[in-house]
């Protein structure tokens, strides 16, 4: 085993393949052509045909590349900065708090223009999940993925579904983004795309939308030679949010399919259960789902 502690060995059913298959077709989709002040494009038609491709990629993926990174953060400066690669005693830079905050600020107005887009590929206007983050739960997150000898027993980070609204992603060329396919649930190998965020949908938009559109199941993997960083953005609504379908997108057609959940005792829950050994599943969406007899009961 290494140096690997025991306890980062995954179950047979859920290690790492030895060949890597790699994520063909997930959508690269530039914001530029409707944010650039040289764009020759006119903003309506811009505007479309980019609510069309989120539409497409949140459908069939639930996730997408998002492509020019912001310039005011370089990655290396939070992460690299110290002798041993990790921010740790008097070795952080000392204008590290002030970079992570300006960078909050500036990821924080590139969530909201995506949930706009998000809002009019659904057919909502573009503010309609706004008030949701009056008062948000979202935070970054810097991860360290130091080198692991026995890569293809252990995770960086186990399978996933991220309960937040929209997650952005910044990483460095190592890799280690997985994703599993919709279509057959394979695990296929996310390859770093050079100054582009890698954008994925949440448990939230999932039931917002009705599962009109559906939060990706992910994983981290580890390398054997290099180390990885990746910093996360988070977006969470306010902690007293009821999470459930939104009322636009409701019928007797299309019934609600999930019950009502506060965010802040979900979120409260789930963080808990996360660093504890328990016999019983993680809370998740799917515990709020109503069955199909109930909905097939509306429709009659």
């Amino acid at each position: 085993m290494g140096e690997v502690d025991p306890a980062f060995i995954q179950p047979q059913e859920h290690r790492p393949k030895p060949d890597i298959t790699r994520a063909e077709g997930i959508p690269l989709i530039d914001l530029s052509t409707i944010s650039s002040p040289n764009s020759t494009l006119d903003n309506d038609q811009a505007l479309g045909v980019l609510v069309d491709e989120i539409g497409d990629a949140c459908k069939s993926w639930g996730v997408f590349f998002r492509t020019q990174l912001l310039s005011l953060l370089h990655i290396s400066l939070p992460m690299r900065n110290s002798p041993g690669g990790l921010i740790s005693g008097p070795e952080y830079p000392a204008d590290l708090r002030e970079v992570c905050e300006e960078y909050a600020k500036e990821i924080e107005k590139l969530a909201y223009k995506l949930m706009g887009l998000i809002a009019l590929s659904l057919g909502l206007p573009e503010d309609r999940f706004h008030g949701f983050f009056e008062e948000q739960t979202s935070f970054i997150r810097l991860n360290h993925y130091p080198p692991c000898p026995v890569p293809d027993l252990a995770l960086g980070v186990g399978r996933h579904k991220d309960a937040f609204a929209l997650t952005i992603l910044a990483q460095d060329d190592v890799g280690g983004l997985e994703v599993k396919r919709k279509t057959d649930g394979e695990w296929l190998w996310v390859k770093p795309t050079p100054n582009a965020y890698i954008i994925n949908v949440g448990d939230i938009i999932q039931v917002w939308s009705n599962d009109t559109y559906e939060s990706v199941e992910h994983r981290a993997m580890v390398n054997s030679g290099r180390e990885r960083f990746s910093i996360p953005y988070f977006l969470g609504p306010a902690h007293y949010t009821n999470v459930q379908p939104l009322e636009e997108l409701v019928n007797q057609q299309n019934p609600a399919k999930y019950k009502p959940y506060n965010w802040g005792k979900f979120l409260v829950t789930r963080k808990r259960s996360n660093f504890q050994k328990l016999d019983v599943e993680n809370i998740q969406i799917h515990h709020f789902k109503i069955p199909e007899s109930e909905m097939a009961e509306k429709l009659d």
